[in-house]
This record gives C-alpha cells, structure tokens and sequence, in this order.
C-alpha cells in the first residue's frame, strides 16, 4: 500500500498539536478528543505513521486541525510574520542598500516598504567566492547524508568506531563493525552515495534542489519575484514527490486551490520547520552587502511554505549569508548581522543567542551539542529552531573554519545534511575560492552536481557559480 508521507491528516494531528504546544495555544481539550478516540502519536522520525488510519479518524483528524487553525496563540506578538511587522520589532534592521543593477535590466526588485535607504553601494562578490560557497554548501550536505535521521548517540558511535571521531571526514563503512551497522543503519536513500567509498559527484539532495531552484526564479523573475512566483516555479519544475514537510504540505495546498500565503498555514504543522532555511542562500549570495535585501528576499521564499521562526530561519540564513559574501566580515560579524533582521523577542533570536554564548565559553564542542540537545530535545529534530542554533554554534566554536564548521554542525545531530549544507555555504564564502577547501573535500565532488530540476543535472560548480554571478548586485 502507498502510504504517502507528510500530508495525511492522521499524521499531521500530532504534530500539530506539538506545535500548539509551542506557540501558545490551548490544545488540550483537543488532544484529549484525539487520544480519547485512538488516534496514535506523531511519527517521531518518518513522515507517515506505519498504519493508515480508519475514515473515522482521518476524518477527525481533518476536523481537528481546522479547530486548532482556530486557536489563539500567545506568542502571536512577538513572532509575526508580516514582513512589516517584523521590522517593527527589530529595532536594528540593517538599511537598504540601493540596486545599481535593476537599472535597464527591466526588472524592478520589490523593496520592503519600510526599508530605508542608504548611500552607496553593495560590494561585488567575486565568482570564485560563489564556486566555494557552492562547493561548500555541497560537501556539507554530503557529510550529513549517510547519518541523517539518526540519533545523536549513533552518529559519535558510528564516527568513533572507524577513527573518525571528533568528525574530521567523510563517514565510512569500511571497518565498521556488524552490530553498530545493524543498530544504527546508514540513511537508506544515501549509504550508496554519500559514503567515502562510494561518493562520485554530488548526488542529489534537496538541500541543492532548492539553491538552483531560487537561481531559477532569479532568472525568470528577477529580485522582484512574488510568493506567486515562487509557487508557479515550484509546480512547472519541481517533482512533488522530492518534497518534504512544510514544502510538501504547501505543494498539495497549491494543488487543491489554497493560495499563498495560506499554503503556509492550511493543515501545515511543519511551518516552523527548517524547510525554508534550506532555500535562504541564494537570496544572501546575491545580495552581497545588503542583508535586508536578502532577508526580504527571503521572506517572499519562505512564507509561501512557512510562518514565524520558520521564515525568521530562512531570513537570519539570508542575511549572515549577504554579509559572509562580502569578504570582509569575519563570521562572529555575520552571525550578528544575520540576528539584526530576527525578532529579539522570538523564540529563534533566543536560541542563537544562546548557542553563540555557549560557543563561544564552552572548549569541548560535544558539551556545545549536549547542552543544545538538553535545551531543545522537546523539538522536532528538522525544526528550524534547534538546527539554526546548531548552525550558528558550530560556526562560531570553528571560528567559521571550513572544515570545523561543517563537521561540527554534521556532528551535532538533528537535519545533519542540511545543517552541514548551511555551515558549509558560509564557510566556503569565508574561505574566499575554491582552492582555499581542502581538495579531500572537493575532488570528490568531480565538479558535478546531480539533481531534479531537468535543465541543471550534471551541471558544474563552476557554471553555477558564473550564473549566480550573473544574477547578483553588483556596485
């Protein structure tokens, strides 16, 4: 039987009634009807719980989600998700800068109308500056695959067993013994390309999908593109069935008539999630000195999927990634300007903040990671929260270092292949050209990139990084 994952109501319940939890709202009258019936848990680690549901409680599933949509919710103040209402709570959002390059381009970028301007202009980012942070964003995505979905506690004993602990390299099979396979098996979709004997170019992920997707819609659409935009994209070029979460959510939404932005909140528990971060860099490499160019970018991205800490994700990605692209921040500066476009009052602002201080007073990076697990274990291990706070903590304990900022993030858990996808995007723009990685990271890579999108499979970094260039300010 097919069992289609992340959108049945059943297995949304759940997880909607977790995120109530979390925002504030008074869900228990409603858990209680739900659990009173049999409705089982959310599936911890899977998209689909391992049974269907009867009609009876797929149709109370449905009912219940749409009384929960209903709910107030306490922290509504101060995570908004109105761009304008964002601003308003951000009492450092850093100026707009002004676009020489939308001048005779015929595209007019749509700046945030409370953006204030500022004289001069962005400086340029270099091609090779994007070929890294491509490289980059590659190989930490490929570091994380093998392990993804796995607990904490396997991915240090798969790591210790073959010499590779703390995380230095590529995972191995190779002198792995049989019941560390057997208890902690290799992510089933990626052992067959993602581990150091068998990597050949960069498989697809769509932690890359996403990237060349928003170079996609640059190129159609320019920096002006709508949220509609973005959703007629995703449905002309973007398989359904290599979306998750929040994304697959939003994609049946747009099938079933829902317009954005409520794709981003109709029967969508995965709001918040990290979906949304993962589409942020191409919104930052573009955008090199502007990070409120970036994060507004970012905002018509994300809320065609996402809400709040969600979108606030994908803006603080966008923004530290703008100031990164620039060469001449190191990455505490990035980070710092990154939480200028954030709500200081939101849950996800808190989180980096924390994480930052703890990276920043702790030596061992594997108590960085036990406190961050301790802190917000009661999240679910691909929402945005606890992977930005990763991010964030693995770059600033490496010092934004390539290779210790992409192994430290693979290494503390959670969405390993994203997080290292996001560590390494930044990295490598700090790193500055590709031959500043080292070559046991990219000569695997082969200079090929896999992928869904038709037109872009088998396409190289370098090419890649020439029509990121093409698409970015320029002074």
């Amino acid at each position: 039987m097919l069992r289609l994952t992340w959108v049945q109501p059943e297995d949304l319940i759940g997880h909607e009634l977790h995120q109530a939890a979390q925002d504030g709202r008074e869900s228990d009258t409603i858990a209680a009807r739900w659990h009173a019936a049999g409705g089982p848990p959310a599936p911890l680690r899977a998209g689909a719980s391992p049974t269907p549901a009867s009609p009876y409680l797929r149709t109370l599933a449905t009912d219940l989600l749409d009384e929960l949509a209903d709910l107030p919710g306490e922290l509504a103040n101060h995570e908004p998700t109105e761009l304008a209402s964002v601003m308003t709570r951000c009492p450092d959002w850093p100026a707009r800068q002004p676009d020489p390059a939308a001048a005779g381009d015929g595209r007019t970028p749509t700046a945030a109308p409370e953006a204030s301007e500022a004289p001069g202009a962005s400086p340029a980012v270099a091609v090779p500056r994007l070929e890294a942070a491509w490289l980059g964003r590659a190989v930490g995505c490929l570091l994380g695959k093998p392990v993804e979905k796995l607990p904490l506690r396997g991915i240090r004993a798969l790591a210790k067993a073959t010499g590779n602990w703390p995380l230095h390299t590529w995972f191995t099979a190779r002198g792995l013994p049989a019941e560390l396979t057997a208890a902690y098996p290799w992510n089933r979709r990626s052992a067959s390309t993602s581990l150091a004997e068998n990597i050949d170019g960069m498989p697809e992920d769509d932690d890359l999908n996403y990237p060349l997707l928003n170079l996609l819609l640059l190129q159609r659409h320019g920096r002006g593109f709508t949220t509609a935009d973005v959703a007629r994209l995703w449905l002309e070029e973007l398989p359904a069935g290599r979306t998750f979460t929040a994304e697959r959510v939003a994609y049946r939404n747009l099938l079933a008539g829902v317009e954005p932005p409520h794709t981003a909140h109709h029967h969508n528990p995965f709001r918040e999630w990290i979906g949304a971060l993962i589409r942020a860099d191409v919104h930052g490499w573009t955008n090199p000195g502007d990070p409120a160019a970036a994060a507004a970018q970012a905002h018509r991205d994300a809320t065609l999927t996402h809400t709040a800490n969600g979108v606030y994700a994908a803006m603080f990605t966008a923004a530290t990634v703008a100031e990164a692209a620039t060469g001449r921040s190191d990455i505490h500066a990035c980070l710092r300007t990154g939480l200028t476009v954030v709500p200081p009052a939101s849950r996800l602002a808190k989180a980096v903040h924390h994480a930052v201080r703890l990276a920043h007073s702790t030596v061992d990076f594997e108590k960085v990671v036990d406190v961050l697990h301790t802190t917000y274990g009661d999240y679910h291990w691909v929402h945005a929260l606890p992977n930005t706070a990763l991010i964030a903590a693995a770059l600033t304990h490496a010092d934004g270092d390539f290779t210790g900022s992409v192994c430290r993030a693979v290494s503390g858990g959670w969405d390993t292949d994203s997080n290292g996808a996001t560590a390494g995007s930044v990295a490598g723009l700090l790193a500055g050209a590709p031959d500043a990685l080292p070559e046991r990271w990219t000569t695997p890579l082969k200079n090929r990139l896999a992928t869904s999108l038709t037109d872009f499979n088998g396409i190289g970094f370098d090419t890649l990084a020439q029509l990121t260039h093409r698409e970015t300010r320029h002074p």
